[in-house]
């Protein structure tokens, strides 16, 4: 309980912020083809076992990701997988990624996660999809949700996807000595503010945030359902809280 009052107070003394994205080039989807068992996943040629694995994992992963949601996706997913560093450092600006959502909303996974993260495969899978089934309905990383809740709200439906690398305590220690989830700053339309802002590793700020986000489901659920929809109804963050 003590745990807890350390992040509601957090919460208090710093309100609420509003983010935005910056946009990248888009270039085309050309190199991956389908994977026979499941439609739903497109393989770098050469790396279908990668994309069985894959495939394997998404059932339970976009079930997750829609009761967390309280809502189906919009569209079917779609999940890009790259077997090799050089197809998905063509995709994605920061290559260091094991995963992510680009422009478009296209989910593209690294060959990190078949490799020396494979382990985490299903945890950034459910993630990254809870990134795509929001960027389904408002678009790709929408200036009225701040990235605290964004990023919190999927690791949350991943159960910790994306947040692996800090414990709970970690993260309450970080905030009982000032190191905590910056939420009075407010992003422009060129610039988010992301965990750097608020001095966090992003693991650190993935951790707090998740816990922010679980704490006010956890307050009232039925008002969080509310919230949540009326985002993906792409109200106003503010208003809709």
């Amino acid at each position: 309980m003590r745990r807890w009052g350390v992040l509601v107070l957090a919460v208090l003394l710093q309100g609420c912020a509003l983010t935005v994205s910056n946009p990248r080039a888009l270039l085309p989807i050309d190199s991956f083809v389908p994977l026979a068992s499941d439609a739903r996943v497109w393989v770098e040629p050469g790396f279908e076992a990668y994309g069985e694995r894959v495939a394997r994992a998404l059932p339970a992963a976009i079930a997750q990701v829609e009761a967390a949601h309280y809502r189906a996706f919009a569209i079917t997913p779609r999940v890009y997988v790259c077997g090799s560093a050089e197809c998905f450092s063509r995709y994605v600006m920061t290559p260091r990624l094991s995963a992510a959502v680009v422009p478009d909303n296209r989910l593209i996974l690294s060959p990190n996660l078949n490799g020396r993260e494979n382990h985490r495969l299903s945890s950034l899978l459910t993630h990254e999809l809870a990134h795509l089934h929001l960027g389904q309905r408002i678009g790709h990383y929408h200036n009225n949700l701040p990235v605290w809740f964004h990023e919190g709200w999927a690791s949350l439906a991943a159960t910790g996807g994306g947040a692996e690398y800090t414990s709970d305590e970690q993260a309450y220690e970080a905030i009982r000595k000032g190191r905590r989830v910056n939420l009075t700053v407010r992003d422009t339309y060129d610039k988010r503010h992301r965990a750097a802002a608020s001095g966090l590793s992003i693991h650190e700020f993935y951790r707090q945030s998740m816990l922010l986000v679980g704490w006010l489901k956890a307050q009232d659920e039925a008002r969080f359902r509310d919230l949540v929809l009326a985002i993906q109804n792409n109200a106003d963050f503010d208003i809709a809280f």
